[in-house]
């Protein structure tokens, strides 16, 4: 079924950000950071796979994602939904039922054998694809997913995610000179602010998630030597 009806952008941020706390895919620890894939430390670390074993959860957060791409986006903007090799795939084929529309996926590379194909499924020419992953962080790996999408001469100028950190500066222009529009649920300000509310965080872990937030760059440069 395809949802329609749904609380407003800011209701929808929260609740998401109150039911990734409940299953603990937020994590905040200021005494032992966190490395992120990028090497660098992190006091807060987020884990949406988490999400595919809540089937509550799960439901109502690709009905929110559904929802929102289509206020943002059109209700007939797209012709095939694609995912993202790995988290982004199974989040795809639920958006992708909802809307019901075709689902494939992108590989982070070619597999290497066979067709040595990086989309898997069928995509045509002229497709209007919507990308789906969990999270971003900077937008730099959407690129790529995004290239790989366009060179089988469909269009991709969308994507979709869960959680989107909402701390770097450089994301969305990264994104828009791509010619890519971010759509996503909430971000770690709306988890802080949650998570504050809900008393889930003591003092001095909120201090260090807080100056984190603010600029991010430099509480890793102070952490890591760079």
């Amino acid at each position: 079924m395809i949802p329609t009806s749904f609380p407003d952008a800011k209701e929808m941020a929260r609740l998401t950000a109150r039911m990734l706390l409940e299953i603990k895919a937020v994590h905040f620890n200021a005494d032992e950071p966190f490395t992120l894939a990028s090497g660098l430390p992190s006091p807060t670390y987020i884990d949406c796979r988490k999400l595919i074993s809540y089937p509550r959860i799960r439901s109502t957060l690709m009905d929110f994602l559904t929802v929102t791409v289509m206020r943002d986006a059109g209700f007939e903007a797209f012709d095939n939904i694609a995912g993202g090799e790995t988290a982004g795939i199974p989040f795809a084929a639920m958006v992708a039922e909802r809307m019901a529309l075709p689902m494939t996926y992108v590989r982070k590379k070619p597999k290497g054998y066979g067709r040595n194909a990086r989309i898997e499924g069928a995509m045509s020419e002229g497709q209007r694809v919507l990308l789906v992953e969990d999270l971003t962080t900077d937008g730099g790996s959407k690129l790529s997913f995004v290239d790989a999408i366009r060179d089988t001469g469909a269009t991709c100028g969308h994507t979709a995610v869960i959680f989107y950190y909402g701390i770097f500066p450089e994301t969305e222009k990264t994104l828009g000179d791509h010619g890519i529009t971010l759509h996503s649920l909430c971000t770690w300000w709306d988890v802080l602010a949650e998570a504050k509310a809900q008393k889930a965080i003591d003092a001095n872990t909120l201090r260090e998630v807080e100056a984190f937030l603010n600029d991010p760059r430099a509480w890793q440069a102070a952490r890591s030597g760079g």
